[in-house]
């Protein structure tokens, strides 16, 4: 596991959006230094003490929860699925007021930095196109992204990467104690539905498996190569990536590439919304209509934080596509 470099800094703040008083700024956004650490490519300081955090998706919920942490959130945005979440998560989260639950077709959350910079956060967890790191910086906002959605994730994705995620966040709140039990925990889970895994393919080859993002309502399909974290999802329950040798983590494809990849089953991913659209816009694709999976009516679909990016969620992702094969068979 890559060791988190921790000193101690003084962050100086300057203010530059309009509209923010000072006074703010001080309050809200030069707290005492805590943690710094490696994220996205750059060093980042965090607060002693995170109080006023800002989650920006759903990626940071389930280890923050794990940490005792989740009361530290105060504002959020984005969607936010129930079925990820315990019902004490669920609960918590239902308590901590949303900016906006507004998407884009490709799943991206609309939110501007000024919606952001008026909570007055003291860390954000998540980005978007306009709350970057560059647009929080001058203002003295400390963010964290997820690697994988920040492009700082170039080879291919693996299990240790979502043990990163959680010690990331234990060593920012200091709670590695908490954060080593729970990557203990979470690996022998994975062990467990490992070997249930290799059950799928006892006897024969791994079943073929097209992991993909489809555009409800027509447009352009994408799938996920050996830089997404499903590429070890897929492979711990038991099955074969057919775009696992592509050196990407997700890229559009053509008709006739899937036609080609006749895979045996498909995991449409999905957002937010009615996982059926999700799964018809599959059957529907005309690159798929002629493939095992669509014949034999096996598409799932599936969450997208099941599959990506690492985080404690792709555990259970193993578990709900093992037992989809297992339906299935």
């Amino acid at each position: 596991m890559k060791k988190l470099a921790i000193t101690a800094v003084v962050l100086s703040v300057s203010l530059i959006l309009t509209g923010c008083g000072s006074d703010d700024v001080n309050q809200a956004a030069n707290p005492a230094p805590g943690a710094t650490v490696s994220n996205c490519g750059a060093e980042v300081t965090t607060p002693a003490d995170p109080h006023r955090v800002m989650t920006l998706g759903p990626e940071s919920i389930t280890t923050l929860a794990h940490l005792g942490m989740l009361d530290r959130v105060t504002a959020r945005a984005g969607q936010y699925p129930p079925q990820y979440f315990d019902e004490a998560t669920r609960s918590a989260l239902d308590t901590v007021p949303s900016l906006t639950d507004r998407l884009d077709a490709g799943g991206h959350l609309q939110i501007s930095v000024e919606q952001v910079a008026a909570q007055k956060p003291d860390l954000v967890l998540g980005a978007t196109e306009t709350v970057s790191r560059q647009a929080l910086e001058p203002l003295g906002i400390p963010q964290l992204d997820e690697p994988a959605f920040c492009g700082a994730l170039s080879r291919p994705a693996t299990w240790e990467d979502a043990w990163d995620q959680v010690m990331l966040y234990a060593t920012v709140f200091s709670q590695q104690a908490k954060g080593q039990a729970f990557v203990s925990q979470l690996k022998e889970r994975l062990t467990e539905l490992e070997r249930e895994g290799a059950k799928n393919s006892a006897g024969a080859s791994r079943p073929s498996v097209l992991v993909t993002y489809p555009s409800v309502g027509g447009g352009p399909v994408y799938a996920y190569g050996s830089h997404s974290m499903s590429n070890p999802v897929v492979e711990s329950a038991g099955l074969r990536n057919v775009f696992g040798d592509e050196p990407q983590r997700v890229f559009e494809v053509s008709p006739e590439q899937v036609a080609d990849k006749n895979p045996d089953i498909i995991i449409a991913l999905y957002s937010a919304g009615d996982p059926q659209d999700a799964r018809q816009a599959m059957m529907d694709y005309s690159g798929a209509k002629g493939t095992t999976a669509v014949r034999r009516g096996r598409v799932l679909p599936l969450l997208l934080n099941f599959a990506e990016p690492p985080t404690p969620l792709a555990v259970d992702g193993v578990e709900q596509i093992r037992d989809f094969v297992k339906e299935t068979r």
